[in-house]
């Protein structure tokens, strides 16, 4: 079985990956190392090469490719804006939303321009929250709130979540 993490960008998919891989005795993915590995290039980079549109296709593609068995998946926070790469991850095994206001997103992320986050000209952090909320909702097996003192907590309550499995 593998767990995947999704979430808005600063939600703590790649920190709470990490030691929730840990805790479970698997592997860790980052997808968005993958992408930059075949692109050759950092995530800000082949965003601004492709466009948002592009990068998101490619984004899918990375993704809908993946093979892997007792691994916790950290994907890109745009991944469920691509249903071949949404429904990918759903086969793998069970999806988690880490949950985040979007205060605490914008806190975390700092300057959005150099972190990789698809944004459309002239849109918002807000407008895109709102935007990729539903989709992170629709895809999720499980939400756990992100929005903990520690990190270790969020970890707690995802495994909360897989041992009701």
């Amino acid at each position: 079985m593998n767990v995947s993490l999704i979430g808005m960008p600063g939600a703590g998919k790649s920190t709470v990956g990490v030691l929730l891989a840990k805790r479970l005795g698997y592997g860790f993915l980052d997808t968005d190392l993958l992408l930059q590995r075949q692109e050759g290039a950092l995530l800000q980079t082949i965003l601004d090469r492709l466009g948002n549109e592009q990068f998101l296709d490619t984004e899918a593609e990375v993704i809908a490719a993946l093979d892997c068995r007792n691994t916790v998946i950290a994907p890109g926070g745009s991944v469920v804006l691509r249903e071949l790469g949404a429904k990918r991850l759903k086969e793998l095994g069970p999806v988690i939303f880490l949950d985040l206001p979007c205060e605490a997103v914008a806190r975390r992320l700092g300057n959005l321009a150099t972190r990789g986050v698809t944004l459309a000209p002239g849109q918002t952090l807000r407008e895109l929250y709102d935007y990729r909320r539903p989709f992170y909702q629709k895809y999720a097996d499980f939400t756990v709130n992100a929005d903990q003192p520690y990190v270790e907590d969020t970890v707690e309550l995802a495994l909360a979540v897989l041992r009701q499995l």
